[in-house]
């Protein structure tokens, strides 16, 4: 009988541990679904985006309170993701394992250098991200709406949050320049100023699906506009008073990030963010003078063909030729529609496989069009439906040259990023996370060099559309110059102006706000020829070793087949496909 008894005891002890333990493979797993949904439920607005829904009601914590709360989330994840033995996983789960590692470390730093408490800049912050919010989100059902209005009810506790936010960052000095914070607050009050219908909050009132009846639709409509007037536009309106008499005359003097406390040290933390890589400030300078010399002598090139002795009589004549400038918004938009359209001809050339997510050409809104840049790109969803959007600003056309366009079209939109997050976010087989990762270098470098793929399948046909794709060229080339010139070597403003006028012909407008971007987004701009240097060299690696059975196809199939990585890492991933293309090609011969 006690034999029995032990027996039993035995085998319900095993059969407790067999049901408590996990594979780890299942437990990695597990926490990645953890971890992402903590992301989403912590970000409801990212969550939208990316087409969840189930957040939809909701506004994230902008308190400081909350970046103590995530400071320790992160960190207890962090702890979890490396207790897990990666010899027991296959290679994916393993490299699966080494990006959330690598992620959850750089969050965890810009937390600790207090990046946060900058949040708000002409660039970005709550302003302007939350008034995306009703482009970014699909209106398909009465509970649609009524989450909408959820949101916008939450705005004036969301704007008290980011308020206390800011004043932590005037304790601690982390503030950017004072110059800049006052355009947010033009941007502020001309959001708060939009009443009614007229207000963007608005757009999704203007037209119903037709499941919704007329009865939900009066009510549904009465309620946006009257969450817009009693929280939405007070909400802004207290902001911009904010900005204006509190937060911006506390604005750093300087425009280098170098004269904030520990400055230099954030400027090297961001650039190892934004590019995958440990090149310091001095290295990206160099490399930046080297490039913008091999580009100007393309330039003279093309210049000499068309007749002109050397660039600067080049420029002149670009600037003063009214001919290259637009003279319509509805024109600029035709125009990178018309690129697009002839680019999706020629998709099967460059790529076995398409995105399933459509892509659109619409007008920037017009709240962010002054201080923003030429065009940009906003994901789709395949979950919900949402098509990718190339957004063209329309703002000042006329002072707006049309040369570089046709190369910002294919960078924005297809081959560049619409092709690469598309596909990403079609994925299978991958954790979540995986899919909509941000490695700057990674996107910014596909997307330019996706701008020399144009002339490669017979575009830039027009001379002056070639010598723009060249601009474009030496516009990312001067940004590896003026980022680090500011931020590390303690330029002005100036003097990043005029080195842009040295080296290029763009027009007026872009160049100011393109130089105001570098000084809001340290390290940013470093991303583009970071990521493009990368790619070529490993485009050459690959047609040096396989020699005439080198597909372009392929190659570009295998760059983008794991969505967004660290330069290193796709390094390794294009090292093992020439691998094992080699070891096929002997297989088969």
């Amino acid at each position: 009988m006690n034999y029995l008894r032990n027996t039993t005891l035995f085998y319900f002890l095993l059969l407790g541990v067999m049901l408590g333990y996990q594979q780890p493979s299942n437990k990695l797993s597990a926490l990645f679904t953890e971890e992402w949904d903590y992301e989403l439920k912590t970000n409801p607005e990212m969550a939208t985006v990316i087409g969840d829904s189930r957040f939809n009601a909701e506004l994230s914590d902008y308190s400081p309170a909350f970046h103590a709360r995530d400071l320790d989330q992160k960190r207890a994840f962090l702890q979890r993701f490396e207790a897990i033995r990666s010899e027991a996983l296959t290679p994916t789960e393993s490299l699966n394992l080494q990006l959330m590692i690598r992620r959850l470390r750089t969050q965890i730093d810009e937390i600790q250098i207090k990046k946060w408490e900058m949040p708000i800049d002409q660039f970005g912050g709550i302003h302007l991200e939350l008034a995306q919010l009703p482009h970014n989100t699909r209106f398909n059902t009465v509970k649609d709406y009524e989450d909408y209005v959820s949101r916008l009810r939450q705005f004036p506790r969301a704007f008290r949050q980011i308020e206390e936010t800011l004043r932590l960052g005037i304790k601690d000095r982390l503030m950017p320049p004072r110059y800049l914070l006052e355009k947010t607050v033009t941007q502020a009050q001309g959001i708060a100023q939009a009443q009614g219908d007229t207000s963007s909050f608005a757009a999704p009132v203007r037209e119903f699906p037709s499941n919704v009846s007329p009865a939900e639709v009066k009510r549904l409509r009465a309620e946006v506009l009257q969450a817009i007037e009693q929280d939405v536009r007070p909400a802004y309106r207290e902001l911009a008073q904010f900005l204006q008499n509190t937060y911006a005359p506390h604005g750093r003097s300087e425009p280098g990030v170098w004269s904030i406390p520990q400055g230099d040290a954030y400027y090297r933390q961001q650039i190892r963010v934004m590019t995958t890589t440990d090149w310091t400030p001095e290295q990206f300078h160099q490399i930046g003078l080297g490039q913008v010399g091999e580009i100007e002598r393309e330039m003279l090139t093309l210049a000499q063909k068309l007749g002109f002795q050397d660039l600067r009589s080049f420029h002149a004549s670009i600037q003063a030729n009214k001919k290259l400038y637009a003279q319509s918004g509805e024109q600029v938009l035709q125009i990178y529609a018309n690129h697009i359209n002839d680019m999706r001809t020629k998709m099967p050339e460059l790529f076995g496989r398409q995105p399933k997510t459509p892509l659109e050409v619409v007008p920037m809104e017009s709240f962010r069009a002054k201080e923003s840049v030429p065009a940009d790109y906003s994901p789709g969803s395949p979950t919900s439906g949402r098509p990718g959007r190339i957004n063209v600003n329309e703002y000042d056309p006329t002072h707006r040259l049309t040369l570089n366009m046709e190369a910002i079209a294919y960078h924005e939109g297809i081959p560049g990023h619409h092709q690469q997050f598309a596909l990403a976010q079609e994925m299978t087989g991958l954790p979540e996370f995986r899919k909509f990762a941000e490695y700057n270098a990674f996107s910014e470098g596909w997307a330019l060099y996706s701008e020399r793929l144009g002339k490669e399948v017979g575009f830039y046909r027009d001379p002056y559309s070639e010598y723009g794709r060249l601009e474009n060229e030496m516009w990312r080339a001067v940004r590896l110059v003026v980022d680090t010139g500011v931020h590390s070597e303690h330029w002005t403003r100036q003097q990043m102006v005029d080195f842009f006028h040295a080296h290029t012909a763009m027009d007026e407008p872009n160049v100011q706000t393109e130089v105001d971007r570098y000084i809001a987004w340290p390290a940013q701009a470093l991303a583009y020829k970071a990521g493009q240097i990368k790619i070529l060299e490993l485009r050459e690696r690959a047609r040096r070793q396989l020699g005439g059975r080198f597909d372009l196809r392929a190659f570009h199939d295998a760059v983008l087949a794991n969505g967004a990585v660290p330069l290193d890492v796709l390094d390794g991933q294009i090292t093992a496909w020439i691998r094992n293309r080699k070891k096929a090609e002997r297989e088969n011969d």
